[in-house]
């Protein structure tokens, strides 16, 4: 595994105070382009920066910046949803969007919100369920907005979308939660979890074992409390064959969950895995 693309992100994700998210999510993708040339995607978003900020006066209102940055994204770069392949992982890779122009709602996000901090406006994600949102700080209040199209959505839509979601999880009646408690700005962190579970679910659901390898290890480096995610790479390196490192990190999840629900067929797991050591 390349360690040096690995302690690189780690030196990326260490602290939350300066934690330079669109740089990690375009390095995100030395998993799968190990030839990346990440300053090179990021020297590009700075080109676009530098043309928007000769639009605008330190008297521009952000209103009118907002304005001035819909119409660059949307209208003169073209960005917005590949309708054809909406799931490929493609559109997650920001230096592939940038060449195709198609990206999904967080990778838009994440590149709009970085033209629209270089000019000065205060653009935050939000981890909506099933669609990430953007939330901008007016003099007329808050706005949410589509990074698809850059549409600004009402309570009511917003309503409409999260509703679905709602009942699925079973909050209705009296464990009914309110909008706003899903419209609250996500901190970096938080942003670079949700790109990189899209990336997780999609190779899962294909069954791309190394490329998913590669995104479980950011997701472990990224969150390093979250011990399930230590299982979840054990058993991809269970899928490749890789036994000493899967054993290692079943163990290390039992360690710290004994008691939790799959704890018995972990260990099952391991025993199985383990015969195989034996064998070799």
């Amino acid at each position: 595994m390349p360690t040096q693309q690995l302690d690189y992100f780690t030196s990326l994700v260490a602290e939350d105070e300066h934690f330079p998210l669109t740089e990690a999510a375009v390095a995100v993708a030395q998993h799968a382009y190990p030839d990346l040339d990440v300053q090179g995607v990021l020297d590009q978003m700075d080109q676009w920066g530098k043309k928007l900020k000769s639009r605008i006066t330190p008297d521009t209102p952000p209103m009118q910046r907002l304005q001035l940055l819909k119409h660059f994204f949307y209208q003169e770069l073209r960005f917005g949803p590949n309708a054809n392949d909406f799931y490929a992982p493609e559109n997650s890779y920001l230096h592939q969007m940038i060449e195709s122009r198609r990206g999904i709602p967080i990778s838009l996000a994440i590149l709009m919100m970085e033209l629209g901090q270089q000019i000065g406006l205060n653009i935050r994600g939000v981890s909506f369920p099933n669609h990430f949102m953007m939330r901008i700080s007016l003099q007329q209040g808050e706005v949410i907005m589509d990074p698809l199209n850059g549409e600004s959505l009402s309570k009511n839509q917003l309503q409409e979308m999260l509703d679905p979601y709602l009942d699925a999880k079973g909050y209705r009646g009296d464990l009914s939660l309110p909008l706003n408690i899903f419209l609250r700005a996500s901190n970096s962190r938080e942003i670079l979890s949700r790109f990189l579970r899209n990336l997780k679910m999609i190779y899962s659901e294909n069954e791309r074992w190394e490329r998913l390898l590669g995104i479980q290890e950011r997701i472990v480096i990224l969150l390093p409390e979250a011990v399930e995610e230590v299982r979840d790479r054990g058993l991809i390196f269970a899928q490749l064959e890789y036994v000493r490192p899967a054993i290692a990190d079943l163990h290390r999840y039992l360690s710290e969950m004994p008691g939790a629900e799959d704890a018995t067929d972990i260990r099952e797991h391991i025993v199985t895995l383990e015969s195989q050591t034996k064998l070799h």
